[in-house]
């Protein structure tokens, strides 16, 4: 029901960031680095995580190597949640998550600890820019979200 949030009808408006409006770009930056290096360490111990727009997971491809060998990699994708791109019409591939894998919500309170951030700042933080992204993709506007 998390995701139900993401579907927008409406332009998101500025009192829906409350969060963002009062961090700076740098803090806001930091508390996504928190975030991405929480997801890191999650895929290194094949577990996948999800925040709401969809999920990040390490999935076993075949790399095709030179004289038709095909080689079995892990490779790290973030799989668009279905209702999302259903409800914003977009396409993607078909990428599956092995049933082995776990998969885990973000440990809001870990990041924190680790940011120095309040935990609820951290959460709604996130929160807040997922829901400018999903405005975005209302939108039709280019989105870059970039993660090391």
């Amino acid at each position: 029901a998390k995701m139900q949030k993401y579907l927008l009808y409406n332009a998101v408006e500025p009192e829906e960031l409350p969060t963002l409006r009062e961090l700076s770009t740098m803090e806001i930056c930091k508390v996504w680095s928190g975030m991405s290096r929480y997801i890191y360490r999650q895929l290194l111990q094949k577990t996948a995580v999800e925040i709401g727009v969809g999920t990040f997971a390490v999935v076993p491809v075949h790399a095709s190597v030179e004289e038709g060998k095909v080689l079995p990699v892990e490779r790290p994708v973030f799989i668009l949640s279905k209702p999302l791109k259903m409800f914003y019409n977009l396409e993607s591939d078909e990428t599956k998550i092995p049933d082995e894998i776990p998969v885990v919500q973000p440990d809001f309170e870990e990041i924190a600890a680790e940011t120095h951030f309040r935990h609820e700042i951290v959460e709604q933080c996130v929160q807040e820019t997922l829901l400018c992204f999903a405005g975005a993709l209302r939108d039709n506007k280019e989105v870059e979200f970039s993660f090391r």
